[in-house]
């Protein structure tokens, strides 16, 4: 089995103004970005090149926007910190660096 290109845990993803997990994962993996629940079940996936990743101008910067397979979900992904006292880029920007990447759409 490959590593994941990206891999988030504890992600609340919802839909609209609803929430449909609180504790989440988020992974792009052959060429897929799949969203689970926090059990591993499947709440929907997509081929990477047809997801389209963004953040929302009005949020923090640990939200983020995935439309898949017509159905716009919300990501609230957190701060990541690779190494103590040392801050990394939000996850939500890695993210959608990570589905760009894995697209070929650039970075």
């Amino acid at each position: 089995m490959t590593e994941p290109e990206f891999a988030a845990t504890g992600v609340r993803i919802g839909k609209r103004l609803r929430s449909l997990t609180r504790a989440g994962q988020v992974r792009i993996e052959d060429g897929r970005l799949q969203l689970l629940t926090s059990y591993g079940s499947e709440i929907d996936s997509a081929p990477v090149q047809a997801v389209r990743a963004s953040r929302p101008w009005f949020a923090h910067e640990d939200r983020a926007l995935a439309d898949l397979n017509g159905t716009r979900y919300t990501l609230t992904l957190g701060e990541y910190d690779p190494a103590p006292g040392k801050p990394g880029p939000p996850s939500a920007r890695r993210f959608i660096e990570a589905v760009r990447r894995a697209a070929g759409r650039g970075h």
